[in-house]
Protein backbone atom coordinates (compact mmCIF):
# COMPACT_ATOMS: atom_id res chain seq x y z
CA UNK A 1 0.00 0.00 0.00
CA UNK A 2 2.95 2.48 1.22
CA UNK A 3 4.00 2.34 -3.06
CA UNK A 4 0.58 3.91 -3.96
CA UNK A 5 1.33 8.08 -4.85
CA UNK A 6 0.54 10.14 -1.07
CA UNK A 7 -1.47 13.69 -1.90
CA UNK A 8 -1.85 15.96 0.93
CA UNK A 9 -5.15 17.68 0.00
CA UNK A 10 -5.48 21.51 1.94
CA UNK A 11 -8.93 22.78 1.96
CA UNK A 12 -10.75 24.57 4.31
CA UNK A 13 -14.09 23.46 2.62
CA UNK A 14 -15.22 19.68 4.00
CA UNK A 15 -16.95 19.04 0.67
CA UNK A 16 -14.45 20.00 -1.47
CA UNK A 17 -11.32 17.80 0.64
CA UNK A 18 -13.94 14.56 1.03
CA UNK A 19 -14.92 14.58 -2.92
CA UNK A 20 -10.92 15.50 -3.59
CA UNK A 21 -10.16 12.61 -1.30
CA UNK A 22 -12.76 10.34 -2.35
CA UNK A 23 -11.57 10.48 -6.29
CA UNK A 24 -7.91 10.10 -5.81
CA UNK A 25 -8.27 7.16 -3.78
CA UNK A 26 -10.95 5.35 -6.09
CA UNK A 27 -8.06 6.04 -8.25
CA UNK A 28 -5.31 4.05 -6.18
CA UNK A 29 -3.88 7.28 -4.53
CA UNK A 30 -3.09 7.41 -0.71
CA UNK A 31 -4.55 10.94 1.11
CA UNK A 32 -4.03 13.46 3.69
CA UNK A 33 -6.29 16.30 4.70
CA UNK A 34 -5.68 19.79 6.53
CA UNK A 35 -7.74 22.72 6.70
CA UNK A 36 -5.23 25.03 7.51
CA UNK A 37 -2.21 26.05 5.43
CA UNK A 38 -0.48 25.27 9.58
CA UNK A 39 -1.77 22.08 9.31
CA UNK A 40 -0.87 21.15 5.31
CA UNK A 41 2.71 22.48 6.15
CA UNK A 42 3.15 20.38 9.43
CA UNK A 43 2.09 17.15 7.78
CA UNK A 44 3.77 17.89 3.97
CA UNK A 45 7.23 17.98 6.96
CA UNK A 46 5.55 14.48 8.35
CA UNK A 47 4.23 12.67 5.64
CA UNK A 48 6.56 14.40 3.05
CA UNK A 49 3.75 13.89 0.62
CA UNK A 50 4.09 13.12 -3.12
CA UNK A 51 2.04 16.26 -4.04
CA UNK A 52 0.46 18.88 -2.04
CA UNK A 53 -3.10 20.52 -3.55
CA UNK A 54 -3.12 23.67 -1.75
CA UNK A 55 -6.45 26.16 -2.10
CA UNK A 56 -5.76 29.41 -2.36
CA UNK A 57 -8.31 30.88 0.18
CA UNK A 58 -7.65 29.54 3.62
CA UNK A 59 -8.66 30.68 7.01
CA UNK A 60 -4.63 31.13 8.38
CA UNK A 61 -2.59 31.83 5.20
CA UNK A 62 -3.67 32.31 1.57
CA UNK A 63 -2.29 29.27 -0.33
CA UNK A 64 0.96 31.45 -1.79
CA UNK A 65 2.04 31.94 1.37
CA UNK A 66 1.91 28.84 2.08
CA UNK A 67 3.61 27.29 -0.92
CA UNK A 68 6.19 29.96 -0.20
CA UNK A 69 7.13 27.99 3.34
CA UNK A 70 6.86 24.85 1.93
CA UNK A 71 9.54 25.96 -1.11
CA UNK A 72 11.89 27.37 1.63
CA UNK A 73 12.03 24.44 4.29
CA UNK A 74 14.25 21.97 3.11
CA UNK A 75 12.26 18.94 3.73
CA UNK A 76 8.96 19.84 1.88
CA UNK A 77 11.05 22.13 -1.20
CA UNK A 78 10.91 19.41 -3.37
CA UNK A 79 7.26 18.70 -3.18
CA UNK A 80 5.26 19.44 -5.84
CA UNK A 81 2.42 22.59 -4.44
CA UNK A 82 -0.75 22.89 -6.82
CA UNK A 83 -3.12 25.05 -6.47
CA UNK A 84 -6.58 24.38 -6.40
CA UNK A 85 -9.18 26.98 -7.02
CA UNK A 86 -12.33 28.44 -8.39
CA UNK A 87 -10.66 31.98 -9.16
CA UNK A 88 -10.23 32.88 -12.47
CA UNK A 89 -6.15 31.78 -13.62
CA UNK A 90 -3.99 31.99 -16.21
CA UNK A 91 -1.07 29.72 -17.28
CA UNK A 92 1.01 32.66 -17.79
CA UNK A 93 0.27 34.27 -14.30
CA UNK A 94 3.47 34.58 -12.69
CA UNK A 95 2.45 35.10 -9.63
CA UNK A 96 1.36 31.44 -9.34
CA UNK A 97 4.82 30.29 -10.50
CA UNK A 98 6.96 33.28 -8.36
CA UNK A 99 4.96 31.69 -5.26
CA UNK A 100 6.29 28.09 -5.73
CA UNK A 101 3.15 26.25 -7.77
CA UNK A 102 4.15 23.44 -10.10
CA UNK A 103 0.66 24.67 -11.63
CA UNK A 104 -2.80 24.72 -10.59
CA UNK A 105 -5.96 23.05 -11.21
CA UNK A 106 -9.98 24.71 -11.52
CA UNK A 107 -12.75 24.14 -9.15
CA UNK A 108 -14.99 22.37 -9.49
CA UNK A 109 -12.40 19.57 -10.02
CA UNK A 110 -13.49 17.03 -13.33
CA UNK A 111 -13.86 14.09 -11.21
CA UNK A 112 -12.93 12.04 -14.63
CA UNK A 113 -9.76 14.28 -15.25
CA UNK A 114 -8.48 14.48 -11.93
CA UNK A 115 -6.80 11.37 -11.10
CA UNK A 116 -4.70 11.52 -14.04
CA UNK A 117 -3.99 15.08 -13.97
CA UNK A 118 -2.63 14.90 -10.62
CA UNK A 119 -0.77 11.60 -11.44
CA UNK A 120 1.02 14.15 -13.89
CA UNK A 121 2.45 16.17 -10.84
CA UNK A 122 3.36 12.77 -9.38
CA UNK A 123 5.23 11.73 -12.43
CA UNK A 124 6.74 15.36 -13.20
CA UNK A 125 7.89 16.46 -9.78
CA UNK A 126 9.07 20.09 -8.77
CA UNK A 127 9.69 22.37 -11.50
Amino acid sequence: MSDLPLILIVDDNDRNRKLAGDVLRLARFRTLGAVTAAEGIALAAEHLPDVILMDLRLPDLDGAQAARILRAEPRTSRIPVVAVTALPLDARDEWLFDAGFAGYIVKPIDTDEFPDVVRGFCLRGPD
